[in-house]
């Protein structure tokens, strides 16, 4: 019982970091839950999981859903994903995410310390974003950054940039739920331990969310460069481990 509430306690601040963040749940959650499962069970558990956060965002905020903004994200995901494996299969995968890591963290680190002016990106980067997601993605299962990233770099409100991270990790959440279905990697135990994780999680995600409508953007864009500096921290822990 101790097992499942651990595991409930988990989700339920992965939720609440997501809620406020439009994202991060895995970033807290998978280096705890491999602490007690194996990795085997912890990542198809932390996909479902974070299908509930995601679906919940993006239904709260679906008046801020732009398709336009959203559909060159997903369109060049699918390539990089590709692309990513084959990365994964061949290259030196330890060089890739030290290297990527200092990339990761020098980025959210200048926008933290200098005054940078906030600028229209044009459209097209999305497909640049949305490829360099599936190729992080397909290669080492974190391929948040580049989209977070672009988001950040446009003119959007607090709300357009989650929503549009919300919808766009539920697509990709959904993909790879469905790669996990057919691959057999969700098993009976994994949906025993999400339906004892589902409303706990649910909880967690309205709790960050109530805690967000506070949020004035340049807060909001804060939190986003911090989380972003931890996610290349454990590429670099990673790297080096």
């Amino acid at each position: 019982m101790s097992h499942y509430f651990i595991i409930a306690l988990i989700f339920f601040a992965a939720g609440l970091v997501q809620g406020l963040s439009g994202f991060g749940a895995a970033l807290l959650a998978m280096p705890l839950l491999v602490l007690i499962l194996d990795v085997k069970e912890a990542v198809p558990l932390s996909i479902l999981c974070g299908l509930v956060i995601t679906l919940f965002l993006s239904l709260e905020l679906k008046a801020h859903v732009d398709w336009r903004k959203i559909l060159p994200l997903v369109c060049g995901c699918g390539p990089g994903i590709f692309l990513g494996v084959t990365i994964l299969k061949r290259a030196d995968s330890s060089l890739i995410k030290l290297s990527m890591g200092v990339l990761i963290i020098l980025y959210p680190l200048y926008c933290l310390l200098a005054k940078r002016r906030v600028r229209s990106v044009s459209s097209g980067w999305a497909y640049v974003a949305g490829f360099a997601t599936g190729v992080i993605g397909g290669a080492f299962s974190t391929g948040g950054p580049p989209t977070i990233i672009y988001t950040t770099l446009t003119n959007w409100t607090k709300d357009e940039i989650k929503a549009t991270l919300s919808v766009f990790f539920l697509a990709t959440g959904l993909m790879a739920a469905g790669a996990h279905f057919a691959s057999g990697l969700t098993t009976p135990g994994v949906l025993l331990l999400f339906a004892a994780s589902a409303l706990p999680v649910l909880a967690g995600v309205w709790s960050g969310a109530q805690f967000y409508k506070r949020l004035a953007r340049e807060t909001y864009l804060k939190i986003i460069y911090i989380l972003l500096m931890a996610l290349g921290v454990m590429l670099i822990v990673s790297a080096l481990g």
